[in-house]
């Protein structure tokens, strides 16, 4: 395999997480009695260039189909995250009724809703039909394609550069990420601003963060890979902030290369965090699946141990991650009986690989369980708050990653 950016040959190894089925490929009853489909989950760091990728296994079209299940509206902080957002940038860059927003992967709307509220004129692109469906109920028009070189330049052809482009999440999600890059290039006006969010391979790594890794996410990214990235394209980083969502996140802005915005202090500082911490050297790499495999092996003895004790417990957040992270560690429902999730799209399913029955909140007050156990991390703050009911009973709430522990 050649690196997706650089074509430099792979053969430095990061994360082994054996097979696994996509990570959002939910079953129904019926499905259960079919074959089911699993990939190796493998990936590798390209040092010459520096970007973490996995093996390539999975097409785009089969991890995000029309049902796709992922709802981004489900989590009401990443709502928060969404609208403080837009009400920042909205004052950052005077956007007003005569601009033009454009959001790669605007999933249900969550976001494009709020520049809807304030008058400004935008544009979704998701390739998802049940999504974009959802965002059109909010008003949102929608544009139902996957994103790259070919509609960016379609889009300016049309008159229909952005003076705004945003992809929350998405970025290391594409496969062809020099196409997607061309396209933002294609796609800005020559004084507009991209801004990205993305997890941060650094926080990844310190936070011992493995369940991250799953098909549907192609690329693990530093902020010095992006910018090389955007070099190649004619684009540069001008800002960078740290942020807490999804265990720690990047948000960079970029613009055109020709661009007279200065360089923020921040881009030069993260770079230098980035290399002091070792990105750049393999032993970082190297040294990463001995920490997956320490954290599985606990889990497996933690729930073990509490079946011999007749503990009652459940999961909660039928998340990717999750299933990653059930998946390698081979948990099925005699350990773990049952998961629990707030979007409607998943209960009544079955999580892929693992086949565990996806039920509604309301379960939790029906069965009463001894220990919650969140798959979610990222959000286990937002999750303990809205069911803190949990612990009239006696209930406690606990994380597997980055290890064991009660909340």
């Amino acid at each position: 395999m050649m690196c997706r950016h650089c074509a430099a040959d792979l053969d430095q190894g990061f994360l082994d997480l054996g097979f696994a089925p996509p990570s959002n490929a939910y079953l129904t009853p019926e499905q259960l009695r079919r074959p089911e489909i699993t990939l190796p989950l493998r990936l590798f760091v390209c040092t010459r260039c520096w970007l973490v990728q996995t093996e390539d296994f999975a097409a785009p079209e089969d991890l995000f189909a029309a049902d796709y299940a992922y709802f981004s509206s489900t989590s009401s902080s990443w709502l928060d995250h969404a609208r403080h957002y837009a009400q920042m940038i909205t004052t950052r860059l005077a956007l007003d009724g005569d601009s033009l927003v454009v959001e790669v992967a605007s999933n249900d709307g969550y976001l494009l809703r709020n520049f809807v509220a304030a008058g400004i004129p935008c544009l979704g692109i998701e390739p998802t039909r049940d999504t974009a469906e959802a965002a059109e109920r909010l008003g949102i028009p929608v544009l139902r394609a996957f994103f790259g070189r070919g509609l960016g330049e379609r889009l300016a052809a049309e008159g229909r550069r952005a003076d705004l482009i945003i992809g929350n999440n998405v970025y290391a999600h594409v496969s062809d990420i020099n196409d997607f890059t061309a396209g933002l290039q294609a796609a800005l006006k020559p004084d507009g601003v991209i801004t990205l969010e993305f997890p941060h391979l650094l926080r990844m790594i310190a936070g011992r963060q493995f369940d991250t890794a799953y098909h549907e996410h192609f690329s693990y990214l530093s902020l010095t890979t992006v910018a090389r990235i955007f070099h190649s394209h004619g684009l540069r980083i001008w800002d960078v902030e740290e942020l807490p969502t999804h265990g720690g996140s990047l948000r960079i802005y970029g613009c055109h290369a020709e661009d007279a915005r200065p360089e923020a202090e921040s881009v030069g500082r993260m770079m230098a965090t980035e290399r002091a911490f070792g990105l750049f050297e393999r032993t970082t790499y190297a040294e990463f699946q001995a920490i997956a495999d320490g954290i599985r092996n606990n889990l497996l003895g933690f729930l073990v141990d509490e079946r011999r004790r007749s503990t009652r417990i459940a999961a909660y957040g039928a998340a990717a991650k999750g299933n990653t992270l059930l998946n390698f560690a081979g948990i099925r429902p005699n350990l773990l009986p049952y998961v629990v999730d707030a979007a409607e799209s998943k209960q009544g399913k079955f999580l892929p690989g693992s086949h565990l029955p996806v039920v509604p909140p309301a379960a939790l007050r029906e069965r009463r369980p001894d220990i919650v156990l969140i798959l979610p991390w990222n959000i286990a703050d937002e999750i303990v708050e809205r069911h803190s009911y949990v612990r009239d009973w006696g209930g406690r709430f606990a994380v597997a990653v980055p290890e064991i522990a009660f909340l």
